[in-house]
């Protein structure tokens, strides 16, 4: 009897070690999980850490490269509109439309200049043009001889940043383009809107030849520009031939930018 109890006595006290060796087992098992995750964790993080630095370093490389080749160049041509818009008031002419646009559009080109160069230098992405400036676009492209009309349609609503900037630089690489490259034409532009997209349109009705002849066929860095800003934010672009003659660009965006 005085065996049996001793026996019992033994294997529960053998129940208890195990028992504890288990929690202390399992215990060590979760301090030793904790630990790899805290350290995949900080490998992470210090990846993470070490792509935004060189994202950094080269946004700032970027920013001094603006910086040293346009800055000089716009203040050039803003001081030397400046200079010939005084001197023909001053002989009591009027300034010819075009030397205020040039005068106008230089001023806008620093302001642009400062806001990109604002951006890349921080750390945070900020805004820029938008569609919000498209009368001024319009009201200078005017003024350097090219008529443009522009329609609305649908609901005018707030638009993504990213969408609302690439609209507006589509707007005006088409427009540059239509004066560079289509001879004496007309532009007209068409912002569509509906509840799950917005087209941007330009149509021209130019003959495609400027004072210089008939200009080449192939893509510009421009439109390679277009086609990357629209893509990027999940839209497609075309980009050719009108239905009735001239130059057609139709971009179309998604209301939301991909995240």
């Amino acid at each position: 009897m005085r065996n049996d109890r001793g026996r019992r006595a033994f294997y529960a006290a053998g129940w208890v070690i195990s028992a504890g060796v288990m929690v202390v087992t399992f215990r060590m098992w979760q301090l030793h999980v904790r630990e790899v995750e805290q350290r995949a964790d900080e490998a992470e993080r210090t990846r993470d850490e070490a792509a935004q630095r060189r994202a950094m370093e080269e946004r700032l490389r970027i920013a001094r490269e603006l910086h040293d080749s346009l800055t000089h160049s716009i203040s050039v041509i803003r001081v030397q509109a400046g200079v010939a818009v005084h001197l023909a008031r001053k002989r009591g002419e009027e300034a010819p439309p075009a030397l205020l646009a040039i005068q106008e559009a230089g001023a806008d080109a620093a302001r642009e200049l400062r806001t990109t160069l604002s951006v890349l230098r921080s750390e945070e992405d900020g805004g820029g043009s938008g569609l919000g400036q498209l009368g001024s676009l319009v009201a200078r492209a005017q003024a350097a001889g090219l008529p443009v009309t522009v329609t609305v349609t649908g609901a005018e609503r707030t638009l993504a940043p990213e969408v609302d900037q690439a609209a507006y630089r589509i707007v005006q690489e088409a427009l540059t383009n239509v004066s560079r490259h289509a001879g004496r034409a007309c532009a007209r532009v068409h912002l569509r809107y509906t509840p799950d997209a917005l087209s941007v349109q330009v149509d021209d009705n130019g003959t495609g030849t400027g004072t210089g002849g008939p200009q080449p066929a192939g893509p510009g860095l421009g439109l390679i520009g277009m086609r990357e800003r629209v893509t990027a934010l999940g839209g497609r672009l075309h980009a050719g031939p009108g239905h009735g003659g001239g130059f057609q660009v139709r971009a179309e965006f998604p209301a939301r930018a991909p995240s």
